[in-house]
C-alpha cells in the first residue's frame, strides 16, 4: 500500500542519490536534472524487467488476450479452407470437422446443406462465426472471471486518497478498450466507463450518474455516507500515437493531440460547473486528464493544482518514468515516483498526488507488457477492431482492438459515433468484402419491474434503426446484427434475442 506523503519528506531515494526533480511544464524527464535517459540506456532497459513490474499479472493478461484474439482471428482462415473445398464430396461433414478443430464449435447445418447448387453466403456466415465467437467469449468472462481483482481493496485506496467514485471516459476507439483493466491495472467493476468518440463524454449522463451516486451515499451509505470528504473523480483519457502521430491519433480530433486534450480538458470543465450550477452547498467534482498513447500505452498524466485547475502543457510522462526508474530497487523506485510526482506540482492535493502516483506505478506493468511481447510498439498501430459494440454494457470488452464502442439509447444521438464506427470498418471489412457486425446490446437490472421488456425493445428498435441508416450496406450483406441483453443484478450471462443472420435464414426458407 503507498504511504502518503508530505510535501517536505526527504526520501531515500534522495539520500541514496537519485534525483527526483520538480517538473516543469511541458519538460520530459530526461530533460531533468538527475535523469538520463538515452536510447542506449532504453535499449539495455527493454531486455530487463522493472522492479515494480507484477510478471505474473502480466502473464495472466497476455494469456487471456491472446486466447481471446485467436480465437476472433481464426474465423477467416478457417472459413478461406471451408469455402475451398464447398464443391468437394462429404462437403459438409469435412468443413463441420475443420470448424470444430479450428473455431471450436460447429457451423449452422442450413448453411451449409445447399452448398453444392450454389456459392456459400460467405459474408453472413463470417457474421455468424463472428458472433458465436463473440457469445462464447462473454459465457467464459461471465463464468470464470478470467480478470478479477479485488474491488475492495482498490476502493478503500481510492477512499484514502480521498474520492468515493472514479469515472472515466475514454476515446471509442477500440486501442483504448483496455484502458481500464490493462492499461491503468484497475478492478473493471469498481469503475465506471463509458466511451464516446474524441472521448467527449455526455454531461447530462455523467450528471445523472453523479446525483444516483450522491442519493445512494445519502441514503445507503455507499460506497461511503455522504458526510465523509470524499469526491467524484472525473476522469478522460484522449490517446495519440508517438509512431505515427499525424494519422494514427485521435480521428474525432483530426490526429491533433493538443485538440484532443483541450477537447477533454473543456468537457471536464463543463461537467464541472454543471454540477456546481445545479446544486449548492459545495458540490462540485475532482477532475483528471490521462494521455494514452496507443502505439506503446504509455501514459501521460496532467497535473492538477490544489484547486484541481489542469494546465495542457504540465503533464508526467511513465515511458520517462519507467526508464529512469529501472535501475533502482523496488522500495527505492516506488518512493522516487511519489516525490516526483508531487516535485511536478508541490501545491496538489496529497490524496491526488497518491492516486496519480498509484497510477503511475500500475501502469510501468503495463509498458512492459508491451515491450515484452510487442517490442518498441504494437505492431497493429491503426485500428484492428473486430466488431462494433452499440448500447450499453460490454464490461466484458477490456482488450485492445478488439472492439470500437458506441454508447446509445438511440441511433440518431449517436450518429457521429456509429458513423465513426462505419467508416472504421469500411477500411477493416468493407473493402474486403467482408461485412460490418454490430453486437447491439441493453444491460438491465433485473430487480426494476418491466426492465428486461424495456431492454429487449431497445435492442429491436436500435437494430432496426441501424439496418434503416445504413440500408445499402444491409441490402449488400455488408452489415449485420447481434441483439443481446444482459441481468446485471443477477450476474448472469448475456442472452441472444435475435440476429439479422437468422432474419436472413429465416426469409430465404420462405
Amino acid at each position: 500500500m503507498l504511504n502518503a506523503r508530505s510535501k517536505q519528506t526527504r526520501s531515500s531515494a534522495r539520500q541514496q542519490g537519485y534525483a527526483a526533480p520538480l517538473g516543469r511544464p511541458g519538460a520530459r524527464l530526461s530533460q531533468q536534472p538527475g535523469v538520463v535517459a538515452t536510447a542506449a540506456t532504453r535499449a539495455t532497459n527493454s531486455a530487463s524487467h522493472h522492479p515494480l513490474t507484477d510478471s505474473e499479472e502480466n502473464a495472466r493478461l497476455y494469456r487471456y488476450e491472446s486466447d481471446i484474439k485467436t480465437a476472433f482471428d481464426a474465423i477467416v482462415p478457417t472459413l478461406k479452407q471451408v469455402s475451398a473445398m464447398q464443391h468437394q464430396a462429404d462437403f459438409e461433414t469435412r468443413a463441420q470437422q475443420l470448424a470444430r478443430e479450428q473455431l471450436g464449435y460447429e457451423l449452422p447445418a442450413e448453411m451449409l446443406a445447399d452448398a453444392w447448387i450454389d456459392q456459400l453466403d460467405m459474408r453472413r456466415l463470417f457474421a455468424w462465426c463472428l458472433f458465436e465467437t463473440y457469445r462464447r467469449f462473454c459465457d467464459e468472462f461471465f463464468s470464470d472471471d478470467p480478470m478479477g481483482k479485488s474491488d475492495v481493496d482498490f476502493q478503500r485506496l481510492l477512499q484514502e486518497c480521498g474520492f468515493h467514485t472514479l469515472d472515466i471516459s475514454p476515446c471509442a476507439d477500440g486501442r483504448l478498450a483496455h484502458v481500464i483493466r490493462y492499461v491503468l491495472r484497475l478492478p473493471y467493476r469498481a469503475v465506471r466507463r463509458k466511451s464516446y468518440a474524441g472521448a467527449l463524454f455526455d454531461i447530462e449522463d455523467s450528471l445523472e450518474k453523479w446525483v444516483e451516486t450522491e442519493l445512494l451515499r445519502f441514503r445507503e451509505g455507499r460506497p461511503n455516507t455522504a458526510d465523509e470528504p470524499t469526491r467524484y473523480l472525473k476522469t478522460v483519457v484522449y490517446h495519440y500515437s508517438s509512431v505515427d502521430p499525424q494519422h494514427e491519433g485521435c480521428a474525432a480530433h483530426g490526429s491533433d493531440t493538443r485538440r484532443a486534450a483541450s477537447a477533454g480538458l473543456e468537457r471536464l470543465q463543463a461537467f464541472q460547473q454543471a454540477v456546481e450550477n445545479t446544486y449548492c452547498c459545495g458540490a462540485s467534482i475532482d477532475r483528471l486528464l490521462i494521455g494514452l498513447d496507443t502505439d506503446t500505452d504509455v501514459i501521460r498524466i496532467h497535473i492538477p493544482d490544489a484547486d484541481g485547475a489542469i494546465k495542457l502543457d504540465k503533464y508526467i510522462d511513465t515511458r520517462e518514468i519507467y526508464d529512469a526508474t529501472q535501475p533502482m530497487a523496488a522500495s527505492i523506485a516506488e518512493e522516487w515516483i511519489g516525490d516526483y510526482v508531487i516535485g511536478a506540482n508541490p501545491d496538489m492535493a496529497d490524496g491526488m498526488a497518491r492516486f496519480i502516483t498509484y497510477l503511475v506505478i500500475n501502469n510501468l506493468s503495463q509498458i512492459e507488457y508491451v515491450r515484452h511481447h510487442h517490442g518498441d510498439h504494437y505492431p497493429d498501430i491503426g485500428h484492428a477492431e473486430r466488431f462494433i459494440g452499440a448500447g450499453i454494457g460490454f464490461e466484458e470488452v477490456q482488450l485492445r482492438n478488439l472492439t470500437y464502442f458506441a454508447y446509445l439509447n438511440t441511433v440518431e444521438e449517436a450518429a457521429p459515433d456509429l458513423d465513426v464506427g462505419i467508416k472504421i470498418f469500411s477500411q477493416l471489412n468493407i473493402a474486403h468484402g467482408l461485412p460490418v457486425p454490430v453486437v447491439v446490446r441493453y444491460d438491465y437490472h433485473g430487480n426494476v419491474p418491466g426492465a428486461r421488456k424495456r431492454a429487449e425493445a431497445h435492442c429491436r428498435r436500435v437494430a432496426d434503426a441501424l439496418h434503416t441508416r445504413y440500408a445499402d450496406l444491409t441490402d449488400q450483406g455488408l452489415l449485420h446484427t447481434l441483439q443481446a441483453v444482459r441481468d446485471v443484478n443477477a450476474a448472469s450471462r448475456i442472452e441472444i434475442l435475435d440476429s439479422s443472420v437468422k432474419a436472413q435464414a429465416a426469409q430465404e426458407a420462405h
